[in-house]
């Protein structure tokens, strides 16, 4: 282990939240932010160095922000909503997010019916051209009480997020302010904090308008200006490059493929291959604190503390949990180029139901279970989605890291047999004048005493 990598324990827990995160706020989590804050020199340092993103400390506005530029983004990231499950936010969400962040930098403190006036002006502005969607907040001619309520709620959901990350505060409920027409609250605004909002350069700058939409990222998340015309598609990636791009994807993803070369377009991970990237990405992992188990054919990096990413797998009792554990268990007994179907994990957990007739009771359709199951894995980096053809998945090499062992329950023990009946109490002694009861009751008794009367 390079002494040059290391970091000390605070620093490594402030890290690893920095990587899932993003940011570190003084009211969210005093502890971490004052232990970066002490040591933001040599956070910044260990990140522009190893990872080439920039950490920028607003001591005024008690934020810690770490910009993650990526060009290539999972599918599976971004903001997600404020309830139980998180579902990733929809397109609508994510416009209203930038819009009421525009709004709010004008005037960090309004109404949020000021603020809803507000973006469907700048909606309505645009709509026509195809640049922004209609947001109307009012049932009106044309507009459904339905159409108006789902926008509220939209913007409900993106003030959420703000709200969750430090970036406003209101001063009541959302929900209910914005489940009627006449509901109002007031939100306020950091600027400072939402100047660090944004990961990317300006896009005026970065001049997007003259780019195709499918190079909006690769502009996005350069480092400098010009760095996105400078560098042709067919150039060959420089070795820092490489090295970037495989050690990013390593601290930001659960697995690694090294041969995939088709997901960076430049076979980057190649660079985990060789002597020098397997050694500098192994410090680079060691020094964040993570745990990485390494195969000729994959890398499965795990922490240990839970701190480092949003993803809880194996741990949890849902039922759909369990579903993926299930599944899990039997794919590496499967052949690797035969891909998982729909059809075969609906058929596997039919098995299991047949086995355990109450388990997964909620759910009438298996294939709905099926489905959550193998999201659960992909999320785990243990099943590929295929591109081409929906409700199919392709397993990764990750699934022979893996040992499992699915426990039956035992049955219940059957119900004590009833103990035997006690033989009748013998009965009294009939008076003398009593010929018939005398002889009725005679055999009772001798049967009770086994001797002659």
């Amino acid at each position: 282990m390079n002494d040059d990598l290391m970091l000390d324990a605070d620093l490594r827990e402030s890290a690893r939240l920095l990587i899932a995160n993003t940011r570190l706020t003084a009211e969210g989590d005093p502890e971490h932010y004052a232990a970066a804050l002490q040591g933001h020199r040599v956070l910044a340092e260990f990140f522009r160095r190893e990872l080439s993103w920039p950490l920028e400390t607003h001591e005024a506005a008690g934020l810690i922000r770490l910009h993650k530029r990526r060009a290539d983004v999972p599918g599976d990231r971004g903001p997600r909503l404020v309830r139980d499950r998180q579902p990733l936010a929809d397109s609508l969400v994510l416009i209203l997010i930038c819009l009421a962040c525009e709004q709010l930098w004008r005037r960090p403190r309004m109404s949020v019916r000021e603020l809803m006036q507000a973006i469907a002006q700048v909606c309505a502005k645009d709509a026509g051209e195809g640049l922004l969607p209609r947001f109307p907040v009012v049932a009106s001619e044309g507009v459904s009480k339905k159409e108006a309520r789902h926008n509220r709620q939209s913007l409900a959901e993106a003030l959420k997020i703000l709200l969750a990350e430090g970036t406003i505060t209101v001063d009541a409920d959302l929900d209910r302010a914005l489940a009627e027409e006449d509901g109002d609250l007031v939100v306020t605004a950091s600027r400072d904090r939402l100047a660090a909002r944004f990961s990317s350069l300006s896009p005026t700058l970065l001049k997007l308008d003259d780019l195709r939409p499918e190079e909006h990222t690769t502009a996005l998340s350069t480092d400098f200006l010009l760095d996105h015309t400078a560098e042709k598609a067919d150039d060959a990636p420089t070795v820092e490059q490489r090295r970037l791009a495989a050690v990013r994807r390593l601290i930001d993803d659960p697995a690694t493929d090294p041969r995939d070369d088709a997901a960076d377009a430049a076979g980057t991970t190649a660079y985990l291959h060789t002597l020098t990237g397997r050694e500098r990405a192994l410090n680079v992992t060691a020094a964040l604190g993570l745990t990485a188990t390494v195969r000729r054919d994959w890398w499965q990096v795990t922490d240990p503390s839970g701190q480092a990413s949003g993803i809880d797998f194996p741990n949890g009792r849902r039922t759909e949990r369990q579903a993926a554990l299930a599944l899990l268990e039997a794919l590496p007994s499967r052949p690797e180029a035969v891909p998982l179907t729909l059809a075969d994990i609906t058929d596997l957990f039919a098995q299991a139901r047949a086995r355990q007739p109450r388990w997964a009771a909620s759910y009438d359709r298996l294939s709905t279970l099926a489905r959550a199951a193998a999201a659960e894995l992909a999320s785990a980096g243990l099943l590929t989605p295929d591109p081409d053809q929906p409700d199919r998945w392709h397993p990764t090499p990750g699934v022979h890291l893996w040992r499992l062992r699915v426990h039956q329950p035992a049955p219940p023990p059957a119900a004590p047999s009833p103990p035997p009946a006690a033989a009748p109490l013998p009965n009294p002694r009939p008076p003398a004048d009593d010929a018939g009861s005398t002889a009725e009751s005679a055999p009772a008794r001798t049967t009770r005493h086994g001797g002659d009367q």
